[in-house]
């Protein structure tokens, strides 16, 4: 007789999760990468830095040695870079690593996390894998949070709160002051966890945060990502910077050698190549510019974004969407998964690749007129 595992004996928090949704790519759809144009999990299109692969090329050779556990030269270059002291630096597996840190040090059963709603689907999945509940902050009408209004949901039994600036997928994003009365506000025993994953592409200047502002609120997390502009996805390598008391909790969780030796040594040469950093910003704000005029003149509804994605909308079933630009050759990623039925997500992408995306939408446009 066949015995199966009884549910019961599941974390109660981990029953209540469904599994992350990624964006489709050609191995998963079995189609041949020539084929298709990818502009589906926000990715860096002109790929990672040349001093970035010249660095690991030696790393090869080594594949039987663990890695520096505690990542010190990558920490000492973001140290000397940010002007922050080494012991303030938490290296992750990615910005994910980073968020579940924070879940695991400081949510336990009856707790609870706030987060707002349309933003990124890991935090939810990292709050409820601790048992804490669930906080799901309302957005306004047009997908902006609203940072006054989360003092109105927190109680004494809430921890955490999870905020994107710049958001993915809505791409909207919070202002300094705003960021900073939010602060001022929230008591100083909640965890304020800031994602800046897509800081490099912030083009308006009151949208950036300083990270000398944890010296001011020792209850602030500021998280920054390798996988977007620095275009090193694949390696996934994060940091972020905390008060030194936070970063001991964190590194408390964190698992060792969870940076492997490629990510550190790509990550250190990827923050001394300034040059791929600007091109790769450089590009982004000319081929949003020519999107964004795009959607307005088809009269095709968008959200407003700081990243390099759009969120836009044809007025039809997310997945419908979806699966006419993959007729079309081009992969870009439903946002049904993120409750907002209407809308699928495009990366900004190289200039060929936006202008195929353009014809597709024109042509997908037309036959539904």
């Amino acid at each position: 007789m066949k015995k199966t595992f009884p549910e019961d004996r599941v974390n109660l928090g981990v029953n209540k999760i469904t599994p992350y949704q990624p964006g489709k790519s050609s191995d998963s759809l079995n189609i041949s990468k020539e084929k298709l144009i990818k502009l589906a999990s926000n990715e860096n299109p002109i790929g990672p830095s040349k001093l970035a692969t010249k660095a690991i090329s030696h790393i090869v050779e080594e594949a039987h040695r663990y890695p520096d556990g505690n990542g010190t030269k990558l920490k000492q270059e973001i140290s000397k870079l940010e002007k922050v002291p080494l012991d303030c630096i938490t290296l992750g597996n990615g910005s994910n690593d980073l968020i579940e840190f924070s879940a695991r040090a400081f949510l336990t059963n009856g707790d609870n996390a706030l987060y707002f709603k349309h933003g990124f689907a890991i935090y939810p999945l990292a709050i409820l894998a601790t048992g804490a509940d669930l906080r799901e902050l309302p957005v306004t009408e047009n997908y902006h949070q609203d940072l006054t209004s989360v003092i109105n949901f927190v109680d004494k039994k809430s921890k955490v709160v999870f905020i994107a600036s710049p958001n993915n997928p809505t791409g909207s994003a919070n202002t300094f002051s705003e960021i900073e009365a939010m602060l001022n506000d929230l008591p100083n025993d909640l965890i304020v966890f800031l994602d800046q994953a897509y800081f490099e592409y912030i083009e308006d200047e009151q949208y950036k945060l300083p990270f000398d502002l944890i010296d001011k609120y020792q209850n602030l997390i500021i998280s920054r990502s390798f996988s977007k502009a620095h275009g090193l996805a694949a390696y996934r390598l994060g940091y972020c910077i905390s008060s030194q008391k936070i970063a001991d909790y964190l590194n408390r969780v964190r698992q060792p050698f969870n940076v492997s030796s490629f990510a550190l040594e790509a990550g250190i040469a990827s923050l001394n190549d300034k040059e791929h950093l600007r091109k790769s910003v450089d590009l982004n704000q000319r081929e949003k510019n020519k999107l964004m005029q795009f959607f307005k003149k088809e009269n095709i509804e968008y959200l407003p974004t700081q990243g390099n994605f759009f969120s836009f909308s044809l007025d039809t079933d997310s997945d419908e969407t979806f699966e006419a630009f993959l007729n079309e050759g081009i992969i870009l990623r439903s946002l049904k998964s993120y409750n907002m039925d209407r809308f699928v997500r495009v990366s900004i992408g190289q200039e060929f690749e936006n202008d195929a995306f353009i014809e597709a939408a024109k042509k997908i446009k037309g036959s539904r007129n």
